[in-house]
Parts: C-alpha cells; structure tokens; sequence
C-alpha cells in the first residue's frame, strides 16, 4: 500500500481523493506499473513523487470536493436506507411467519399486536412435521408456491448495453444489487430476467447472494430466476428465498466439491408453512412498498454515479468550472 500525507494548506484530502479516481489519475498511478511476477507499481515512492496534480486555489478544490462528495453521500445514504428497509421487512416476516407472534398474542403470551393482524390469525396451534404451527395453516414445499423462469438467451442477440449480472456483482446478504455489466462483456447462453424478479446465486450457496433484479437484463446460468407463482405471494416467496434458514438447506443439499452448486429440483423441496391466502396479501400490502423503494434507490444511486463519473474528469482537468458563487461560499 501506498500513503500520501497532504499539506492542508495547499490541497483539500477529499479533492486529490477524487483527483486519483479520475481517468487521469488513475492513469499517472499505473502508467508505472509492472506484470511482471507479482503486478504492481515499480517504485512506488518515486512514482508516487512524479505525479504532476493541478491543484487550483483551495476554495475551488473545496467546493469540487464538496460537489462530488454530496453525491457520494447521497448514494450512501440511499445504501442504509435499502439496509434498514430490508431489515424492517425481515423482521416482519420472522415475526409473522418463523416466530408466529400474532398467534402467541392471541394467547395472551405476548403484549397486543395492530387489532388488524391480530384478526388474520388463530389463537392456537397444529402439530405438524415442522412442529407447532398455526390451526389451520398448512406445511408446504417451496415449490408448490414459486416457480424456476428459464428463458436462454445469446447475449449477441441482445442490444450491447442490455444489463448484465454476474455472481460477481451480487452482495452477501442483501436484496440490493446495485452493481451490473453489459451484454456485450460476456458471450455463451445466459438466462434472461424482467425487473422485479427474484435471483439466486446457486453456486456456492453459502455466499448468500439473493436478490431484487432492479432493471430487465440477463444474467449467469449460475444464477436462478424466481417468481411467485401467484402474484400475492411475492413478498412472502422472496423472504422465504434469501432468509438464513434457506441458504442453510441449500448449502446442504448442494453437490459438488470445489464449486459446488444447488439445483432448482432441491430448491423447490424445501418445507414451509403456509398461511392463508388473506396473510400473505396483508403482509404483501405491508413489505412490497419497502421493496419497490429499495429498487427506487438503486436507480438514483445509479444516476448519481453516473452524473458523479460525469462531473469528475471535467472539475479535475478545469473543463468545467465551479461557479463562482459557490467559491465564494466556501471561502
């Protein structure tokens, strides 16, 4: 790793930050670089002292600092919104659905609950296979309520700049995917999916990679596509398919040892209880607004770091410039 100390009096930390993510900077830092054995930068420290940075009076630099700096926030933001909307609705689901807490408040076990949800469940429970679930909900596989969308495509055939999502792009642990390619970076048959559509990373499966797709696109054939077969069911199918519990049973069932994989086939057999129709619309009507926000967010997120990428090599190279009135503002 390479440390640069700056002199605060002539150059803002946050504008030469910005100045080594531009097209130049990241130019003057690898045109040194070797392929040598190990990649890296051949001399660092002299390489690091060549670089030539414009550094235009420090109000300047603080108000472009400032301008990109807003847009990094903003996304950021957006990012713990997406977190903290994600939780909200698993919590929920666990509550309704793992934990059954409106039934053990009908029972007087736990404090009162919304009289609106109270009424959606019984006051007592049923043995089963999966053990004590609510009176008259019933144990099910996953696959008597979503269904495997398999639609092949070639990416030649596609425009080049249709989205693309590889493993590689999807998180752990989070419905966000905020991150995809293109078409035209991958060749061989892909699968073809509709914004909305609930994707699963097969491989590995213990790397938790369960999402949202946030735009139409394709994606790796290692990455299964997944609706509700009915659509009221959404929000109770896409809980089901990126909780811990799931990831758990398919990392166990995968087969393969270096790179192993779950099937579609195993998927569906998983076991859950099922509640009546009227549940799960509720609780659609309750968790869906949170999932359409979280795809609202990415897309700003991905405008503003567009717009971001946009403004950067400008404000850098003096091609577009601060106005004046902002300058004066941060002086």
């Amino acid at each position: 790793m390479m440390k640069v100390t700056v002199d605060h009096n002539r150059v803002n930390p946050l504008y030469l930050f910005y100045f080594f993510r531009s097209r130049y900077g990241r130019y003057e830092l690898l045109k040194n670089a070797s392929q040598v054995g190990t990649p890296g930068i051949a001399t660092p420290l002299t390489s690091l002292r060549s670089i030539r940075v414009p550094v235009p009076p420090l109000p300047e630099q603080h108000a472009i600092a400032h301008i990109l700096g807003s847009l990094d926030d903003k996304i950021e933001l957006n990012h713990q919104m997406n977190a903290t909307l994600e939780a909200i609705a698993r919590a929920i689901f666990k509550s309704w659905f793992v934990d059954f807490d409106p039934v053990r408040a009908n029972r007087g076990e736990l404090d009162s609950l919304p009289p609106d949800v109270l009424a959606l469940f019984p006051d007592t429970f049923a043995e089963s296979e999966l053990g004590a679930i609510p009176a008259g909900w019933e144990v099910e596989t996953l696959g008597k309520v979503a269904k495997n969308l398999r639609r092949n495509v070639d990416p030649d055939d596609l425009p080049p700049h249709t989205p693309y999502i590889g493993l590689g792009h999807m998180p752990q642990e989070s419905i966000s995917l905020t991150e995809w390619g293109e078409a035209q970076e991958v060749g061989s048959t892909k699968r073809q999916f509709k914004e909305g559509e609930i994707l699963f990373g097969k491989l590995r499966p213990y790397f938790h990679k369960v999402g949202i797709a946030p735009v139409d696109g394709i994606c790796s054939t290692d990455i299964v596509v997944i609706m509700p077969k009915q659509p009221n069911w959404y929000a109770f199918t896409l809980c089901h398919f990126s909780s811990a519990e799931f990831i758990d049973y398919t990392t166990a069932v995968s087969t393969g040892t270096k790179m192993p994989r779950t099937k579609w086939r195993d998927m569906s057999r998983y076991e859950i209880v099922v509640p009546p129709k009227e549940v799960a619309v509720t609780f659609g009507q309750l968790v869906e607004p949170m999932f359409h926000k979280i795809r609202s967010n990415i897309l700003e997120s991905r405008t503003l770091a567009d717009l971001r990428d946009t403004l950067l090599p400008k404000l850098i190279s003096g091609e577009l410039r601060v106005p004046d009135t902002m300058i004066e503002n941060e002086e």
